[in-house]
């Protein structure tokens, strides 16, 4: 294999990844007059969990009182992990970023009264428009650019190295100052627009030394029609549920906690949106979430009529709270000049222990994004040198491989994607926790590790994948760490041992390492502890 051709560029600010989270942070690191490269896995504007969708928004008119009453409600709900300060500004954030919104063109709907409706974004419109504010902002936008490693040297990161698909080359950006807006880490699960969603931000961060928290709370499926990956399954609340011989196991209304887990662990489910009896509820769900009805259409299926076959796909990280753990309200990380955005950073200061999923995760991409690239702009102007007078090296160094020609033993990416989603996707590993079953899925985790150690995959697409694989191990085995040093049953995090919520363990669980974890325990500031 010859040696691949290498483009270099230099910025103030690099952002990874080309969600809401990334291009929000570009758009907000550009206006502070930094220079700013953001590199994507996929496409800006069409890659990620938001944009094949909808998402509803915590947009709330600036009233005081009806703000603290929602707050204090998300910090109950949050197992009181949260901080209130932080739902407060990202509530103060999300009303002003999305009048900008507006006055960018995005065409909110309006009530009779012509007041604009602020609360919900459709995913395609929103981020074509995002990714043309990017570029208006002066944003170098590389699109198929999979970030592979950071750069480091002991003033801490310098910017990232990674490989461009359209034309098989390397690249590398220097920068004073590195947002990770990459996502969680679905695992693979075949969500709609989860599959570029590997944490590879995660290991990249960790490699580093920063600390992660929160992934204990990583325990969240979604329903989907068996044959498709649309994974928006609000409108199931209009659904009566059977069984395959046909017996109704619960007739209409929201799903109620262990619900859909418990009824597939002992056989098929099956639904049907026969409580939208009316061609006119029936025309306002589909206009609400047109694409949960695209593989039903596909499969000649009339939902409103015809039962269709369920099942749950795991999203892990995704819509789990667990990341980045971040020191400040600029989202910065434990690594100096590195920050973090979106899913990849810790949902925990607005969410605690409860699923950051929808509201919440569009609101925080919003939020976060803005917060990061802002100080990222402001650490990176303030050094007294480029990035490209530091004398900078590679970080990376798991399922990587920096020589010429490669040596070791050759990966086999696709046994490994497998063989971790065996210990993460199973309802009684993951969903219906216990401690000896978690314990000896870490175990196996811990094994597929160590066989990782050495082995490399010479192709292009080869090596992007081998880095997938290695994160999503790395995250496996991180959150099954932090779940069993947390003992109880809090949030997201159960334990069939521990079904109680302890309030001595009223704290947030920060993990670090890679081959050797660590835990620690941290409590949430200006936070009394509360029984429950």
């Amino acid at each position: 294999m010859g040696k691949a051709q290498h483009t270099k560029w230099e910025a103030d600010v690099l952002v990874i990844g080309g969600g809401p989270a990334g291009a929000w942070a570009a758009w907000s690191a550009a206006k502070q007059n930094a220079k700013v490269i953001l590199v994507d896995k996929g496409y800006l504007g069409s890659s990620g969990a938001t944009a094949p969708g909808g998402t509803n928004l915590l947009y709330l008119p600036p009233d005081p009182e009806l703000r603290e009453k929602a707050v204090q409600q998300r910090y109950k709900e949050s197992g009181y992990l949260a901080e209130p300060e932080w739902i407060h500004r990202v509530l103060d954030q999300v009303y002003e970023s999305l009048v900008m919104v507006e006055n960018w063109g995005y065409p909110f709907r309006r009530d009779e009264n012509g007041v604009p409706l602020r609360d919900h974004l459709q995913g395609p419109e929103y981020m074509k428009l995002m990714r043309k504010q990017v570029s208006r902002a002066g944003v170098k936008i590389l699109d198929q650019s999979p970030a592979l490693e950071l750069l480091v040297d002991e003033h801490g990161v310098g910017g990232a190295r990674g490989i461009s698909r359209l034309d098989d080359t390397e690249w590398e950006v220097r920068a004073n100052a590195v947002v990770i807006a990459t996502g969680g880490c679905a695992f693979l699960s075949k969500g709609l627009g989860c599959n570029v969603l590997t944490g590879d931000g995660l290991l990249m961060a960790s490699e580093l030394g920063a600390e992660l928290s929160g992934m204990e709370f990583t325990r969240q499926y979604a329903p989907s029609t068996a044959f498709g990956t649309v994974t928006r399954g609000r409108l199931l609340n209009w659904a009566t549920y059977t069984s395959e011989d046909g017996t109704v196991l619960q007739a209409g209304g929201p799903r109620a906690g262990d619900f859909l887990p418990s009824m597939l662990s002992k056989g098929p489910v099956y639904a049907v949106l026969n409580h939208a009896d009316t061609a006119e509820k029936q025309q306002i769900l589909r206009k609400s979430h047109a694409i949960f009805f695209l593989p039903l259409d596909r499969a000649g299926i009339d939902p409103f009529k015809e039962r269709f076959p369920l099942t749950l796909r795991y999203e892990g990280t995704v819509r789990g709270t667990g990341g980045i753990r971040l020191t400040d309200e600029s989202c910065a990380s434990t690594v100096p000049g590195l920050y973090a955005a979106g899913d990849a950073a810790t949902r925990e200061r607005v969410t605690g222990a409860k699923s950051g999923g929808g509201a919440f995760n569009a609101s925080w991409a919003i939020s976060s994004g803005t917060w990061s690239g802002a100080g990222a702009a402001k650490h990176a102007l303030a050094q007294n040198r480029s990035a490209g007078e530091r004398d900078l090296r590679p970080a990376g160094r798991y399922g990587l491989v920096h020589e010429e020609p490669p040596t070791g033993s050759v990966l086999d990416a696709a046994a490994l994607v497998k063989a971790v989603q065996q210990e993460v996707f199973p309802l009684d590993i993951n969903y219906f926790r216990s401690e000896p079953v978690l314990r000896q899925s870490l175990e196996r985790l811990n094994g597929l590790w160590a066989s990782v150690q050495g082995a490399v995959t010479p192709t292009v697409q080869g090596r992007v994948r081998s880095r997938e694989v290695t994160a999503m191990i790395a995250t496996a085995r991180w959150m099954y760490t932090a779940a069993l040093e947390r003992k109880e049953t809090r949030g997201l995090h159960m334990f069939q041992e521990y079904p109680e919520t302890d309030p001595k363990q009223q704290v947030r669980l920060i993990v670090s390492g890679i081959d050797e974890i660590q835990v620690r325990k941290e409590r949430p500031s200006t936070q009394e502890v509360v029984v429950q």
